[in-house]
């Protein structure tokens, strides 16, 4: 009995060493996008491979399979942003950032709809055939988690208010299942998420008031 205790205590301590080092890379994952550093993906990586881990052992299916998500869209982020830099130098010469793109109100109408289904979809399949917990508010926030950090890649500047959502929505799973470095974590990208929807909506309007001094 004393056995099963002892392993129990260690893999605990496991899991919390596992997660606190993966949350302090999520958060150096988000600091460096809000500042559009290119090495935001290889932090966004390393914390994805460990909180696959985390999520599986906390029974959050739904999560570790966006973990396995996450680690795609690094790899795809990385080489996306090498891309858009690189278009900088055939751009103005006095703007040194990469540009920042926004959509209309209907494509984000569309876009709403269309991942809110798909997460009732992937609620309902969680629900029923495994044992995943909250089965289907941990199936939206992975759905939209999902279309969220396509949206990164493709820097958009709106992505941080879909992030303020999905971390608000996160903060109270993660707090129930007693992930408190998650709990913490998410309490942080919160508010990072609405500076950032500041600092990269001001570069967005930099570069129309730019563009429309070219064309004048």
């Amino acid at each position: 009995m004393s056995e099963l205790l002892s392993k129990a205590i260690a893999d605990w301590q496991l899991m919390q060493s596992v997660e606190l080092i993966a949350t302090l890379l999520a958060l150096a994952y988000v600091i460096l996008a809000l500042k559009q550093s290119l090495w935001c993906w290889p932090a966004a990586l390393l914390s994805t491979i460990l909180f696959t881990q985390v999520m599986w052992h906390s029974a959050l299916l739904s999560d570790a399979i966006l973990q396995l998500y996450y680690a795609g869209m690094a790899i795809y982020g990385w080489w996306r942003w090498q891309q858009l830099k690189q278009s900088v130098k055939a751009g103005a010469a006095g703007d040194k950032q990469a540009p920042v793109y926004e959509w209309s109100w209907q494509r984000h109408g569309l876009l709403i709809s269309l991942t809110a289904v798909i997460g009732l979809g992937l609620g309902y399949f969680m629900a029923g055939y495994t044992q995943a917990d909250f089965a289907y508010l941990d199936a939206q926030t992975t759905a939209f988690s999902v279309m969220a950090t396509w949206l990164v890649t493709r820097k958009l500047v709106s992505n941080w208010l879909y992030w303020v959502v999905i971390d608000a929505v996160s903060i109270f799973v993660y707090a129930q299942k007693h992930l408190y470095f998650l709990t913490g974590l998410f309490m942080l990208y919160t508010i990072i998420a609405l500076a950032g929807y500041f600092v990269w909506r001001h570069h967005f309007v930099q570069q129309q008031q730019q563009s429309l001094t070219v064309n004048a």
